[in-house]
């Protein structure tokens, strides 16, 4: 069928199936692949495009449907060179983090402008309705409409870039952003390779079932399919790794071929299938569409067994058994702390309080969803590896080593633009050694990009721990002890580094901000017929602060005391750093009652219960609730890492060459992801060597770039670890540039300073100068060396800290409650945080919205649901999992302290996901405070307007 249409201005005729979707035609037949694809059910928007000037989402409309039709994408709104003024906006106001959902939300914003030059931030944020951003957190995205509407207007519209005259601590414009805001920005289901070939991946539709046959007969028959792969034909693909073996406790892993590392699931379920989404086949054919037309035709023989998904009921006698190796499913059972002594100061304590807490399953689910591209090299025998992975050169030893058996130096991995992760990215899947060997059997690249719901079954999801706690004190508020006994689903298999979420990272953060003298976490890590879980946002640490904020809240609440006096009274002292809090962490630094007093303050705690009766008066119940919390980030110092059983070192590292042209390009072992390390290092580097930043390149994810090896980005690291790795290869730079310059000068090393990009010989600062450029190019003649010296000005440098550091902070959050519809209002949002010194302000701030609101959403909406009959994922889409939108939230206000840290040079703590811990703690506190009233002490996540409904009901029928 022909349709002819007019595309960003140019008319355009083109034969089409008549079933091809419009995001398809547009990417597939023109390669506008600005226009991205995310749910195929028109929840997210990110494949919105103008059509006749209305916001349209192109996976929800036929291409024939637009005969004659105007079709607007990105690439359109820019007009001879020049950015649209919501492009600009976006890049000016920081709005931009992967930039996966930029195009389509910049598209439907076009629309409102169009018909709305001044918006007020209640209609853009209604308008936004239709576009989920939740990694930016929306309040930069609103800044930014407000930014381009003044533009359009002809007013003068300044962005939030500052300088306070250093390139640390300032708000410098990030780069690459003007690739996204375009649509230039290539991500992995935008690449096409010659000859490539794709794949569809068949998954179990039963969650526990012994696999009696897989007919693959009349799949294979169909147009297009090259092959079909099962499990007969992978014998020689080892399973997946774990490197996560804790020291100091019994465990129960699957075996592993190497005998070097533990085992996990297999490329495809072999006799038995553990969860609703075990892998089982794939199709590989000429088109996509083609693989799973195909895909459907595979017909599986199950015969069904009993499941299991209560990780405490797991444990039970008479259980169903996952694996012969686990005796009642239990894979670590472990115990941090002196539980004897803690259970003993609780029995002697004055007042107890016991609470189980549910920290319910939850989904990743980034917008963009997973996918890979393999390509095998027949002549030269090397693999190449495309990826959106937060962890390339893992990837690169993992698959090399353990899985694949080839040598490391022959995969190369590369990781392309990547949408947000939330953490999911940061694990090995199957589906990626299996793309990569199947190109090798099929001497074609082979593609492979999952579907929402294929996401929602086979991507490692996070949280779901069930804790029994005890907290204890005096009557006055001092607490004496806590304890915890956990049960942490991890569901059919062990991801790569999953057991250090439950362990180490929950076990040793209970105490949280406050001085508990006898503590103790015992948790059973129990495999279950659900999809394998692994670190999220806040991982662990925001398990074990929900846990001790809600603990000291109805602490607070039974001795009849203010809940902020109550922490502030337990709180670390500034006096008392290094700070060992009993479980294993030593605080660095830090001031936390000055961060909850100033959180207290903005919130105008002080008129709390003026506010609670003004609210009364309109039929609304109002809460406020606290969120303190204490942090550990900056994965490194390997030993401690080594000690908790990281089979990984996880030191920083960062390669340097200065050109004999002057360009400074470095290269990181971190991944950027929204991060914008390639900015934030590079004012790193231009602040040390005293050059423009312009002058500095940073080069990252690609595994072929000078670099021995790179730790990636998890944890809340990179800046501080890899970061720190940054400035001292800058400072091995300047040290080299002296000594060469002590030898051409003749003078010694004490008498040359290094001063604005130069080396200066004291004694004749007009005489013996060069630039820094001048330096590299000198060394790069090598004709004058001294003795010892090798050309050049280039070298590898590593940063391994001595301890972590630990961010700390208050949120306060306050919700009003309508007495009829129960619905939750998050009227106001306080944050004070403190991370160090902070690089670039912005990017900080647009890292901490996206935790705040995926905290909003733990606490309100979000939840992976299963079947207890199938155990099927029940949410694997975006309309039955919600993530937060625009309207639901206030205007966040962020506030900061600055507490250096002392266990790095540049006295930064990590931000990347620290900020989420405090803020479903937060929202639950105010949600039982505005229900106190009805003798509500605890409400298990998500606080749903059907659980209210329920309580009050309740409360209702038995007054």
């Amino acid at each position: 069928m022909i349709v002819t249409n007019s595309v960003n201005g140019k008319t355009c005729s083109s034969e089409v199936e008549p079933r091809t979707l419009l995001v398809d035609f547009l990417r597939e037949e023109l390669g506008l692949t600005g226009t991205k694809v995310g749910c195929n059910s028109g929840a997210c928007g990110v494949c919105s495009v103008l059509v006749d000037g209305k916001t349209t989402k192109s996976c929800q409309i036929l291409a024939v449907e637009t005969e004659g039709q105007k079709i607007t994408t990105i690439e359109g709104l820019v007009s001879s060179g020049e950015l649209h003024p919501l492009q600009s906006s976006f890049w000016e106001n920081f709005a931009v983090q992967n930039g996966f959902s930029t195009p389509g939300t910049i598209i439907a914003l076009t629309e409102l402008l169009n018909n709305n030059p001044e918006p007020s931030e209640i209609e853009i944020k209604d308008w936004l309705r239709g576009n989920l951003t939740r990694e930016t957190g929306y309040e930069q995205v609103v800044a930014s409409v407000l930014s381009a509407a003044s533009k359009m207007a002809g007013k003068e519209a300044e962005g939030t870039q500052q300088s306070n005259g250093s390139y640390i601590g300032s708000s410098v414009k990030t780069r690459d952003t003007g690739k996204l805001v375009t649509g230039e920005g290539e991500f992995i289901a935008d690449m096409e390779l010659p000859g490539m070939l794709h794949a569809a991946i068949l998954q179990s539709p039963v969650a526990h079932a012994v696999i009696h046959g897989i007919d693959t007969s009349e799949a294979e028959a169909m147009p297009g399919v090259v092959r079909v792969f099962t499990a007969k034909d992978t014998g020689n693909v080892m399973p997946m790794p774990v490197i996560w073996i804790p020291p100091f406790t019994e465990s129960h892993f699957l075996p592993h071929p190497s005998g070097i590392v533990p085992g996990s699931h297999t490329v495809f379920a072999t006799d038995r299938v553990r969860f609703a989404g075990d892998q089982l086949a794939a199709v590989v054919a000429e088109t996509r569409q083609q693989a799973y037309d195909a895909l459907a035709k595979i017909k599986v023989d199950y015969e069904a067994l009993p499941l299991i998904l209560d990780a405490e009921e797991a444990t039970l006698p008479g259980a169903p058994q996952l694996h012969e190796t686990a005796p009642n499913n239990i894979m670590i059972h472990t115990i941090f702390g002196d539980k004897d002594a803690t259970d003993q100061a609780i029995d002697e304590s004055e007042v107890v309080v016991e609470q189980r807490i549910y920290n319910q399953r939850m989904m990743h689910n980034t917008l963009e969803v997973r996918g890979v591209i393999g390509r095998y090299d027949a002549a030269t025998q090397d693999y190449t590896l495309w990826a959106n992975t937060q962890i390339p050169f893992p990837h690169r030893l993992l698959i090399s080593l353990y899985v694949l058996g080839i040598p490391y130096n022959k995969l190369r991995v590369i990781v392309p633009f990547m949408g947000e992760s939330n953490g999911c990215k940061g694990n090995l899947y199957p589906d990626t050694p299996l793309v990569l060997w199947m190109a090798k059997e099929l001497g074609r690249p082979v593609k492979w990009v999952d579907t929402r719901a294929g996401f929602a079954r086979n991507t490692a999801q996070s949280r779901d721990q069930i804790q029994h706690i005890k907290i204890a004190g005096t009557a006055e508020g001092k607490l004496t002890a806590l304890s915890c006994l956990a049960y942490s689903n991890v569901g059919a298999y062990p991801v790569i580094n999953a057991p250090g979420q439950p362990l180490a990272l929950i076990g040793r953060s209970i105490t949280g901000a406050y001085v508990i003298p006898h503590s103790s976490y015992e948790v059973n890590v129990v495999y279950t017929n659900k999809v394998p879980t692994a670190p999220m946002r806040g991982s662990g640490r925001a398990e074990a602060i929900f846990l001790i904020e809600r603990a000291i809240e109805m602490f607070a609440r039974k001795i009849g005391k203010d809940p902020a006096e109550v922490r502030r009274m337990n709180m670390v002292q500034p006096d008392q750093f290094p700070f060992e809090n009993g479980l294993g962490w030593t605080y660095d630094s830090g001031e936390y009652a000055t961060a909850l007093d100033m959180a207290l303050d903005k919130a105008g705690y002080a008129t709390l219960e003026a506010q609670k009766q003004e609210a009364r008066s309109r039929g609304k119940l109002l809460g406020l609730g606290i969120g303190s919390y204490v942090a550990v980030a900056g994965v490194g110092n390997s030993g401690k890492m080594g000690g908790e059983g990281l089979m990984s070192g996880t030191w920083g590292s960062a390669y340097i060459h200065v050109a004999p042209s002057g360009e400074v390009a470095i290269t990181t072992g971190a991944q950027p992801h929204g991060q914008s390390q390639q900015t934030t290092f590079a004012q790193i580097a231009a602040q040390e060597l005293q050059i423009p930043m312009d002058y500095v390149i940073i080069k990252h994810s690609d595994t072929a770039n000078p670099l021995y090896y790179g730790q990636a980005s998890y944890g809340s690291r990179s800046l501080s670890v890899e970061g720190v790795a940054v400035q001292k290869a800058c400072q091995m730079v300047i040290k080299k540039a002296k000594e060469f310059a002590a030898y051409l000068f003749k003078m010694p090393i004490e008498m040359i300073e290094y001063k604005e990009g130069k080396v200066i010989g004291i004694p004749a600062p007009d005489q013996a100068v060069m630039t820094l450029q001048q330096v590299a190019l000198m060394l790069w003649f090598g004709w004058d060396l001294p003795e010892g010296m090798d050309p050049g000005l280039e070298g590898s440098a590593y940063f391994d800290p001595k301890n972590f550091n630990f961010p700390f902070g208050t949120h306060v959050a306050i919700v009003e409650i309508d007495e009829e519809t129960c619905e939750v209002d998050l009227v106001k949002y306080i944050a004070v945080d403190d991370f160090g010194v902070v690089i670039n302000p912005e990017v900080v701030k647009g890292q901490t919205y996206g935790n705040i609101v995926l905290g909003i959403g733990q606490a309100l909406a979000e939840e992976a649901k299963y079947s207890p009959e199938t155990g099927q994922v029940l949410s694997d889409d975006l309309d039955t999992y919600t993530i937060p939108r625009a309207d639901w939230l206030p205007k966040i206000e962020l506030y900061r302290t600055e507490t250096p840290s002392p266990s790095n040079p540049l006295g930064v703590k990590g931000a990347g996901d620290v900020s989420n811990p405090p803020v479903a703690p937060a929202m639950v506190n105010a949600i039982c405070d505005a229900l106190s009233d009805f003798g509500v002490t605890h409400i298990d996540m998500p606080v749903t307007p059907e659980k209210i409904w329920e309580i009050l009901r309740t409360e209702t029928v038995t007054a």
